[in-house]
This record gives structure tokens, sequence and C-alpha cells, in this order.
């Protein structure tokens, strides 16, 4: 008996931890990206993003890195740092700014964006979204021109005297009402 309450006890310690899933750009270590020099990194990106490092990085790129820098420094261990606002939208991300929190100007205002692994390439405009998506009965998958594109939106009188999307017209009303 005092041998099933000790395993008991053993395995009620041992708690299960959690395993994250290890980041990797492109098959390299998200340490190893952090160690990397410019050139090697810019040899992982696309070519609009080589090409824009082969050019060379401007005034404003560099100074918004210092600021990036800087709150990092500043901010308390285990803390997220400063928000900086910017409206540089055509910045590439590299992985010196993870963990950064950025305010990106959308043209009306700063939508706050934490840096991540996973945008390392990317441009800041991805994630500060410029125009509000439309919403409502035409901006619907099954009225929309592309599919996967809703934005662009044909009108209602595009579809008059078109078969195809008279069955569609008058079932769409029933598709969206819960039994």
């Amino acid at each position: 008996m005092a041998d099933v309450d000790t395993e008991v006890a053993a395995a009620g310690a041992q708690v299960k931890k959690r395993t994250f899933k290890k980041f990797s750009y492109r098959g390299v270590d998200l340490d190893a990206l952090l160690d990397m020099s410019t050139d090697e990194l810019v040899k992982l990106l696309n070519a609009r993003q080589r090409r824009r490092f082969q050019r060379g990085l401007k005034r404003k790129p560099m100074a918004l890195i210092k600021k990036l820098r800087k709150a990092k420094r500043e901010a308390p261990p285990g803390e997220k740092p400063a928000l900086i606002r910017t409206h540089l939208r055509n910045m590439i991300i590299v992985p010196e700014m993870i963990g950064s929190v950025l305010g990106v100007y959308n043209g009306k205002t700063f939508n706050p964006v934490e840096i991540k692994p996973e945008m390392i390439g990317h441009y800041l405009a991805e994630f500060s979204i410029s125009y509000k998506p439309k919403e409502g009965y035409w901006c619907h998958p099954l009225f929309s021109v592309h599919s996967s594109e809703v934005r662009i939106v044909p009108s209602a009188q595009d579809y008059k005297g078109r078969k195809r999307y008279s069955a569609l017209l008058f079932l769409f009303p029933l598709l969206l009402c819960p039994f």
C-alpha cells in the first residue's frame, strides 16, 4: 500500500509541462536569427525585401530601430516596452524588432502592433489595415466576383437577368435565418 501511495504522490508532483513549438524562419532558429548579421539575414528574405536592403536603409528606418532599442533597454524586465508611434508603414520587420510594441499609422489612428517572430520579413502596413472591411448582404462570398476578395463587390444591377445567380439570390436570405 505504501508503494502505491508514493507512486500516486510522485505522479501528482510531476506536472506535465507544456511544450511550445520552437519558431524557425526558413529553417533558422530564432536565437540564430537574432545573432545573424544583416547580410546573412538578407539572404533569407524574399526578393522584394532583399532588393530593399541592397539599396540600403535610409535615415528614418534607422531612427525607428534606434528608438525601439532604447525603449527595450528602458523597459523593466518581464514587461513590454513603451509604444513607439510611427508612420513608416513600408518598414520591413527584422528579428531585432521582436518584442517591441509599435503604433503604426493607418491614415487616421495609430494601431498598436506587438512584433512577434512570425512577422519577420513582412511590412508594418500588413498589420495596420488602412480601410474598413465592408460588411453586409452583398459582401458575402456567394455574391462577390472573386470569392477570396470580398472588398470588391459587384452591384445588384449586375445580377439582373443572370440565371445562375437567381437561385442564389432566392436562397441566400434563407441561409441567413437560424432555424
